[in-house]
């Protein structure tokens, strides 16, 4: 909204109570609903998922420039996965250091090695950014692009009415109607629908593999409704779950508990403690060399590590994946801030250098998903000056820090007081593609996340509480 009106409204302290309630109240209403940490695996208890109470206004040229790169980062993510000498090059220092990247990078291996089964790619990513301001012009800089369990498409399907409902309670209509629908479950379900149809047996399912405590289980349901209404059905199951109960016939096909299997859907797997043991590793083998579409595959999964993401931006390199397309290029490549490698060499101790005498201007990152992984500040002094001098320190890369404006807003979590924050926003479009053989059929931006904290707040995770599920007021 503009910045009067959100000023009047911040001011109020009895329409700010009354507003908060409202919207607490909508959040059940609408289903954007989250079940308790004590009882992750029972939907008898839930609450409604950390939101903000209003909208964050974000420049209407900012969030198409968003939806214009998207389809682009999917090709380029759908391209590197297709190209294994890349991927080696590149992660040949990350492995050497990184057991966890080392072992999927040999699931990798393995893949190539016996051949790989399924010409249909199925893509669910999603690219987040921050947005700061150079030389007077607001600019998207990417965060990272998450090709593996991009969350929060269900429940960002919904966020928008109820921030449109605010604005309504509290006499804003003009402004509630510059709040743009947001579909990115319906978006992805269309696109797992087409690699279902594609694998070709009706009586298969889609295999969603999730984590032991499922505490977001109603995001991921809103997808999972979308494909029961095409009639595909789906199943939830655990690495625990494969190991024990799957199987490859002689074509290649997955079973598992005896249902065929025509497109593993991973929710989970991004994280070292996701793999409790040996039968974890050999189930998400076992997935990797069958004939079912896997979403990502290995090979895309590895085409969004951080070591990747650092070397896109050195010169030359996008032109490889984009040959005399430099208008494509320069697009997305606008989308980067500074990123740089920690190799052994002259390269990478400047970069120690420059982060050891500035660490605020930086973000050092290893190479893990899931938040709550980045180090900051004065950290990363600590966490350098042990490795500086060793390969170890290629387990990660270091990054420009984005410097975002901040917003007054406040935030909505069960249990917290309700008090204004100046916050910063991520603002992250959710990317699907399904490409058969070399043909891409599908390749479109389907949605947004908008996720905002308080400034204070280095990580932005909506699991943990730190970060609302937010809506965009273009202006």
């Amino acid at each position: 909204m503009a910045d009067g009106v959100q000023n009047e409204l911040l001011m109020s302290t009895t329409l700010i109570d009354e507003l908060a309630e409202v919207a607490k109240d909508s959040a059940f209403t609408h289903g954007i609903l989250m079940r308790l940490g004590k009882s992750p695996n029972s939907s008898e208890e839930v609450t409604y998922a950390p939101i903000t109470l209003f909208p964050t206004p974000v420049p209407r040229a900012l969030f198409l420039q968003g939806i214009a790169v998207q389809t682009h980062y999917n090709t380029l993510m759908n391209k590197i996965s297709q190209d294994p000498d890349f991927l080696e090059e590149v992660l040949a220092s990350t492995i050497s250091v990184d057991d966890f990247t080392a072992r999927l990078f040999e699931i990798h291996r393995q893949v190539l090695k016996k051949g790989r089964l399924q010409s249909i790619g199925l893509g669910l990513n999603r690219s987040d950014y921050m947005w700061e301001q150079e030389n007077g012009h607001a600019s998207l800089k990417q965060i990272e692009i998450n090709t593996f369990a991009a969350s929060f498409g269900g429940l960002a399907s919904r966020t928008p009415n109820v921030h449109r409902h605010i604005l309504q309670v509290a006499g804003q209509l003009e402004d509630s109607q510059r709040i743009i629908d947001n579909k990115p479950a319906l978006g992805q379900a269309k696109a797992v629908a087409k690699a279902w149809e594609l694998y070709g047996s009706k009586g298969a399912v889609v295999m969603f593999v999730v984590a032991d405590k499922q505490f977001n289980i109603l995001d991921q349901r809103v997808i999972e409704n979308e494909l029961w209404k095409g009639n595909i059905a789906t199943i939830r199951k655990r690495f625990e779950d494969v190991s024990e109960s799957g199987c490859l016939d002689g074509d290649k096909r997955l079973f598992v508990d005896h249902q065929e299997v025509a497109v593993v859907y991973f929710r989970h797997g991004e994280m070292p403690h996701h793999y409790k043991s040996e039968k974890a590793w050999d189930a998400r083998l076992m997935m990797e060399c069958s004939l079912a579409v896997k979403c990502p595959d290995i090979s895309t999964h590895l085409a969004g590590t951080k070591k990747v993401q650092q070397v896109l931006s050195q010169p030359g390199v996008l032109e490889r994946f984009f040959p005399d397309q430099p208008q494509v290029v320069e697009q997305v490549r606008a989308t980067f801030t500074g990123l740089y490698s920690l190799d052994m060499g002259a390269e990478g101790d400047k970069a120690v250098a420059m982060a050891l005498a500035t660490p605020d201007r930086f973000v050092l990152k290893p190479e893990r998903e899931g938040g709550g992984n980045n180090i900051y500040g004065q950290e990363i002094c600590e966490v350098l000056g042990k490795v500086k001098n060793s390969a170890a320190r290629m387990a990660y890369i270091l990054m420009d820090k984005i410097q975002p404006e901040s917003t007054p807003n406040y935030l909505l979590r069960m249990g917290k007081p309700l008090k204004m924050s100046n916050c910063v926003s991520e603002l992250g479009f959710f990317g699907t593609y399904v490409r058969h053989g070399k043909v891409m059929l599908i390749n479109d931006c389907v949605g947004y996340l908008m996720r905002t904290k308080s400034s204070g707040n280095s990580e932005g995770s909506v699991d943990s509480g730190m970060a609302g599920l937010d809506s965009v007021l273009l202006f």
